[in-house]
This record gives structure tokens, C-alpha cells and sequence, in this order.
């Protein structure tokens, strides 16, 4: 068996389809297709089917996907072990969160953490997903909720206030701009959906800045994150001093990657930049 195979095995689990695989992995379509081949021929058992243009996993393959997971985590372990051993504060470290905190709150702050550690340089990850620290998918994670499970290091940043907003200049709209389907679980899209009843929504996106730039163009109005819509001119809020919605971010890190100093570093300077700037996340009333 080629131990590497079980990488190929875990990504194809994780996303699903053999092309969704090939772009994580950085490979054509073929070649996730070849090492599945090769794996199954390797166990000698079908690991995977095909059903509804999706790939699942057969009952032997959810053992071995359970199994190769685990084993993919102990691996990243092993680097950040490795990691932790190297003397100074260098090298690079990957942060992920929403693309409104990535965008407009930390690239205009990153200036200061290089002057503290020029040997530092930093990977951006934009995205509502959560991707996994355990699996070195990211060294940071800044999320939008409490973790609920795994092992982390997990420290409260803020509270971040949302409140309804619509352009400065003009009559406010009728009508709204919101999140699309994907993110209508989110606190502020449930706060908001008993209310777009009888309202007419001209735009949905996965995007806070498309978002904010609608309301600006005068689109509609939208539920915004206080520390994003209070900053910019072209808005207004409309929905009073106190936020609509609160919500807590927290700071997620794996064990083994605090012992990292460059890690922990970046993890004390991001602490120390949010603790500096609480009040504008929660928003001023």
C-alpha cells in the first residue's frame, strides 16, 4: 500500500467529488481517480460509490476514511512538533476566517505584526467554511462561534454587533439585500427572516462586502456587522444604538501548533489588536 494514497482518500471523502478533490489536492481528475483505483486494488475492496453524482463511502470504506483521518491528523501533529523545535520567530503562519474580518479588518493591521516580527509571513484564508486546524488546514481560525467539539486552545476575541443599516443619502428602501441560502442559519439571517415576510429581497450573497457595497448603491437595506457598516460613510444605521444581533468570536488553535512560536506569537497579537478594538465590534452606540 502507498501511504500517500490515504491522503487522496481522505480529500475525496471530505469534498465529495473526484473534481472537488483534484482542486484540493492540487491534480487533475485523473490522478485522484488513478490512486482511488490504486487504494481499493491495494485493500481489495470497493471503497467508494457513486450515487447521486456524489462519491460515498461503502461501509468498509467509512472504516478505512475513519482510520485514514485520524491517521492524516497525526501526521500534521507531527510537523507542528517538529515546528515547535525551530528557534525564533519565522516562517509562515495560516489564518482563516469570514472574508469580512480577513478584508477589512486584519490585512490594514498586518504592517504593525510585520514591524514586530519581519521574519514573519502570513497565508490569508477567506471563508465561511470551517476549515480544520487539526488537520494543519490552518494554524488560526477566527470564527464566529464557541466550538461545540474538538481539542483546541480557544480564547473569546469580542463581541461582534450587527444592526440593520441602509444608504446615507435618500429615503431608506422597501426592500432588502441578505445572505443567500447557504448562510440562512447564521443568528442574523434568523433575526431577520420573520421580517422579509412581506418584503421584497433584490439581492442575496455569501458576501458581507457585496452586501455592505448594495446598501451603499442604494439596493436595500441589510442586517451589517456594527465594526464594518459604523465605519463607512455611505451608511446609516437604522435599527437604534443597541445591535440587533450579538455574537461571540473566539480564537482556535491546535494544541500542538501553540508550542509553535511563531503561532503563538501572531495568536498574542491578534488577542492584543481585538481586545484594543472591542468596542467598535460590538459597536458604539
Amino acid at each position: 500500500m502507498n501511504w500517500d494514497d490515504l491522503r487522496f482518500l481522505v480529500v475525496i471523502g471530505r469534498e465529495g467529488t473526484l473534481a472537488g478533490a483534484a482542486r484540493r489536492l492540487k491534480v487533475d481528475q485523473t490522478t485522484v481517480a488513478r490512486r482511488l483505483r490504486a487504494l481499493e486494488d491495494a485493500l481489495g475492496t470497493p471503497l467508494f460509490e457513486r450515487s447521486d453524482g456524489r462519491w460515498q463511502p461503502t461501509t468498509t470504506g467509512a472504516r478505512v476514511l475513519e482510520r485514514a483521518t485520524r491517521i492524516e491528523e497525526d501526521v500534521a501533529g507531527l510537523t507542528r512538533i517538529a515546528d515547535a523545535g525551530r528557534p525564533g520567530i519565522h516562517g509562515s503562519v495560516r489564518i482563516t476566517s469570514v472574508g469580512a474580518i480577513i478584508a477589512e479588518w486584519l490585512v490594514p493591521r498586518l504592517p504593525d505584526l510585520y514591524a514586530r516580527h519581519p521574519g514573519l509571513d502570513v497565508a490569508l484564508v477567506g471563508s465561511n467554511d470551517n476549515l480544520n486546524v487539526a488537520r494543519r488546514e490552518a494554524d488560526i481560525a477566527i470564527r464566529l462561534a464557541r466550538p461545540e467539539t474538538g481539542d483546541f486552545v480557544i480564547r473569546k476575541l469580542a463581541d461582534v454587533g450587527f444592526a440593520v443599516y441602509a444608504p446615507a443619502a435618500g429615503e431608506p428602501p422597501d426592500a432588502w439585500v441578505c445572505y443567500d441560502e447557504d448562510l440562512a442559519h447564521t443568528p442574523e439571517m434568523r433575526w431577520l427572516a420573520p421580517r422579509l415576510a412581506d418584503s421584497r429581497v433584490r439581492l442575496r450573497s455569501n458576501g458581507v462586502e457585496t452586501l455592505t457595497r448594495a446598501v451603499a448603491a442604494g439596493i436595500g437595506q441589510a442586517v451589517l456587522p456594527c465594526f464594518i457598516a459604523d465605519a463607512n460613510p455611505n451608511l446609516t444605521r437604522q435599527s437604534g444604538p443597541e445591535p440587533v444581533v450579538t455574537r461571540e468570536l473566539w480564537l482556535l488553535i491546535h494544541p500542538d501548533a501553540k508550542q509553535q512560536p511563531r503561532v503563538a506569537a501572531v495568536a498574542e497579537w491578534l488577542a492584543a489588536q481585538f481586545a484594543e478594538h472591542r468596542p467598535a465590534f460590538l459597536g458604539p452606540p
